[in-house]
């Protein structure tokens, strides 16, 4: 042979052997969100009145976080800050209108990933926004509204529960892509359990669940007591409160709670039967070891603690939330209790495809071989403001939490080692100056960084 033929049959065999290994390495990524989870509401995680099953499989197989949380806890704001890595003071969507522009958009997760040779899809509820961007996709089966129905009516003239229309999607997208010679990755969004919004909201399940749970009482929240919601200032104990408006039809009686805590729990359940599904799927295509599953939620939820029902401000139920990373090509098995931001959803979704993290994104890779050891973090709620949702900022630490209503000065200070469910707030406790100070000086600073 020839030295250049020769030359030429090395170098061939090699970049064959290089593009190869390369495919090889990277892996499938799933990643699942389901809406309004808070992060108890798992087997796994200590509830036992909750089944979910597969969810505390997959947990048992990866790493759970045991100390997750979120920057904002409203969904498009969430959403936004999964997808972009940033904080919303930074992205700047905080509201249900607002779309990423084109820049903004080239720098989420999902188009940086179809940008280095991955096929994206997404199924389910996308959330941010008016205008969803379905054609950047090679899969798109979600409904554009920012809220979608749970039931759907199909053409035959049967009905179709959300998130049985999800497990379809998942299906599908999965025999279309799933031997596929490009890794793919896929996002999706359960509506459950979200309530569906009306006057009064509901939880619609699906039939084969309604009679799950019938056979438990699901004990009432510590900080149910009235005297908790009395302790609250004026501004904020209102009828108009949202919190509030939303408990008095689902939560105001024993016999709501434990009707709406239980429908939420069936939901779950419903959720947890998809993840059993997706699995059993993933090993029939033969590609279950080279899929990586991310699990968790757009943000926590109160279910009447504190005299509320939802999210929004800083309570640990309402900014809490299940957090897994199942990765079968590790050996990881273990409960992980760094803090963990949705924020850094993205920042590992690119480190999984070997891609370099954007400089925009504000989070962190939770899978770095010297993680960052997040001491605090900074939390933002600015959605409508007072009296339906009081604007609310500030620290949040694993011992302690200071929160301050920006529009009334208002400080929060709970000592969550000695205070968990949150029920003294110490800011005007004399004993406190000092650790007050000291967290007023600290939530300056982080407002000034998450920009």
């Amino acid at each position: 042979m020839k030295p250049f033929l020769q030359l030429f049959f090395c170098l061939s065999i090699f970049f064959a052997g290089y593009g190869q290994n390369d495919n090889k390495s990277k892996p499938n990524i799933i990643f699942l969100l389901t809406d309004d989870q808070r992060h108890d509401a798992m087997g796994i995680a200590g509830n036992p009145n909750i089944i979910t099953p597969h969810l505390d499989q997959l947990a048992k197989g990866g790493i759970r976080f045991k100390n997750a949380y979120v920057t904002t806890s409203i969904c498009s704001v969430s959403r936004a800050s999964i997808l972009s890595g940033q904080y919303m003071s930074r992205h700047k969507i905080d509201d249900f209108a607002k779309n990423f522009d084109p820049e903004a958009l080239a720098l989420t997760y999902p188009i940086l990933l179809k940008n280095n040779g991955y096929k994206i899809g997404f199924v389910g509820k996308y959330g941010v926004g008016n205008n969803p961007p379905e054609n950047e996709f090679d899969y798109w089966m979600c409904n554009r509204a920012g809220q979608p129905p749970y039931e759907y009516t199909r053409s035959d003239g049967s009905i179709i529960h959300h998130t049985d229309s999800v497990a379809n999607g998942i299906n599908q997208f999965l025999r279309q892509f799933g031997n596929n010679a490009s890794p793919f990755c896929l996002s999706v969004s359960f509506k459950a359990p979200h309530e569906l919004d009306g006057n009064p909201p509901t939880y619609p399940v699906q039939e084969r669940f309604k009679n799950l749970y019938t056979d438990i009482t699901v004990p009432q929240p510590e900080t149910a007591d009235p005297a908790v919601w009395n302790s609250f200032p004026d501004f904020f104990r209102t009828d108009q409160n949202i919190g509030r408006e939303r408990w008095k039809p689902l939560l105001s009686t024993p016999e709501l709670h434990q009707s709406t805590v239980k429908d939420y729990y069936r939901l779950v359940t419903g959720v947890d039967e998809v993840v059993g599904k997706l699995r059993r799927q993933l090993d029939s295509l033969g590609i279950a070891d080279n899929t990586v599953i991310i699990f968790m939620s757009d943000n926590g939820f109160a279910l009447g603690e504190h005299g509320l029902e939802g999210k929004w401000f800083g309570f640990e139920e309402s900014i809490r939330i299940p957090l897994i990373i199942n990765d079968p090509r590790t050996k990881k098995r273990k409960t992980d209790r760094r803090i963990a931001l949705n924020i850094d959803i993205a920042p590992t979704i690119l480190h999984l495809a070997g891609l370099p993290v954007s400089e925009k994104m504000q989070g962190t890779n939770l899978l770095a071989k010297k993680p960052e050891k997040r001491k605090s973090f900074f939390y933002e709620h600015t959605f409508l403001g007072s009296p339906r949702l009081p604007k609310i900022e500030g620290v949040v630490k694993k011992d302690i939490k200071y929160m301050l209503f920006t529009e009334h000065n208002y400080e929060q200070l709970y000592n969550l080692k000695k205070d968990p469910l949150e029920k003294q707030n110490l800011a005007a406790d004399p004993s406190y100056p000092d650790k007050l100070e000291q967290l007023r000086k600290e939530y300056r600073l982080l407002k000034d960084q998450v920009n």
